[in-house]
């Protein structure tokens, strides 16, 4: 369990070396030695992913889970990956990332004011993390948001299960209503800060899922509209 970290390169590194669910780590070990053929000559990072952004962002974008061929390919939070060329390509249109692609973590790519998080830091098998597992690793969440604390006004949740995920992460520093506020996109729900804290405004997004932008439910303008107004709210 992680305790207290004097800041997010610590955390990274400790998150890193995570190996607290047996399921996980035997899957993510195994997909990164079977690899997929068109990346057969890559070597995979095969371990939990880190957040990425900005120790002093003001908006955080939660996923869900590593995906086996790419962050769990590349090290790096929806990198390689198709979700991630629509959250990328997102981000870059309203001026949140330095580029529109994120293919590796040495790719000169730029996060501005925002930093990626997920509340399950492993690949799963099938993307289905266990209630379980996403217990095991809240604890990383709630302490990065903790460490981004000071300045985060604005989190973006990506689909129903990061919703529920965080909002027990998003109750250690912010008043969460009860009963607990249902996910939709283009949610937004205003969190007084706890002792003394900032407030905090959370929006809700379908997940840039390549099921969900290949049968329509989420289209680039969608997720383009849900970053500007938590630009807004952010001040950035």
């Amino acid at each position: 369990m992680p305790s207290r970290f004097p800041g997010l390169t610590e955390l990274d590194t400790a998150v890193s070396d995570c190996r607290r669910c047996p399921r996980l780590v035997r899957w993510r070990e195994e997909v990164a030695r079977t690899k997929r053929a068109a990346f057969r000559d890559e070597e995979y990072w095969g371990r939990p992913v880190p957040g990425f952004g900005p120790a002093d962002a003001r908006i955080a974008i939660v996923g869900l889970a590593p995906a086996a061929h790419g962050a769990n390919r590349t090290g790096r939070m929806f990198t390689g990956d198709r979700s991630g060329d629509v959250l990328y390509a997102a981000m870059h249109a309203v001026g949140l990332a330095s580029q529109p692609t994120a293919t590796s973590i040495d790719d000169g790519l730029t996060l501005f004011h925002t930093r990626l998080a997920a509340p399950v830091r492993c690949a799963p098998p099938e993307n289905k993390p266990t209630p379980e597992e996403r217990d095991n690793c809240r604890p990383w969440l709630v302490e990065e948001f903790r460490l981004l604390r000071p300045t985060l006004r604005a989190v973006v949740v990506l689909g129903g299960f990061g919703w529920q995920a965080v909002l027990p992460v998003l109750a250690a520093h912010w008043e969460v209503p009860r009963p607990a506020p249902k996910f939709g996109h283009g949610v937004r729900v205003d969190l007084p800060g706890l002792a003394g804290g900032g407030s905090l405004a959370l929006f809700g997004c379908y997940h840039v899922s390549q099921r969900n932008v290949s049968t329509g439910l989420l289209v680039p303008g969608m997720v383009e509209a849900v970053l500007v107004a938590a630009r807004g709210a952010a001040g950035v």
